[in-house]
């Protein structure tokens, strides 16, 4: 897997303002707002910067937070975990492997 290296200016260029504003600056969409909270299509999970594929369809549950939740990565390696101390708190990122684009945090 290549990693995907890209100037500020290039990921603006091919994100819309809300992808950019999540994958590249850390941001979280209002819950229950996103399009794929409630979706239930089959299939796979891509990053919106990348494309590589994060999550399966089967992977998917209602964890009643208004955000996409899953119990498992689609492959192991195709998301990495840090730690987050923003906000005064401790909480577990989520990121894209390729890309490093943020994806949400794990909760427990």
């Amino acid at each position: 897997m290549d990693r995907v290296i890209k100037s500020d200016a290039e990921w603006r260029n091919i994100l819309t303002a809300e992808q950019y504003y999540v994958l590249r600056e850390r941001g979280t969409e209002r819950p229950f707002t996103g399009k794929y909270w409630s979706l239930n299509d089959e299939g796979d999970y891509t990053c919106a910067g990348c494309g590589q594929v994060l999550f399966h369809s089967d992977a998917k549950f209602d964890a009643g937070c208004g955000w996409p939740s899953f119990y498992a990565a689609a492959d192991e390696g195709s998301i990495e975990t840090r730690d987050d101390f923003s906000f005064g708190m401790h909480r577990i990122e989520v990121i894209c492997s390729r890309c490093g684009g943020h994806l949400g945090h794990l909760f427990p």
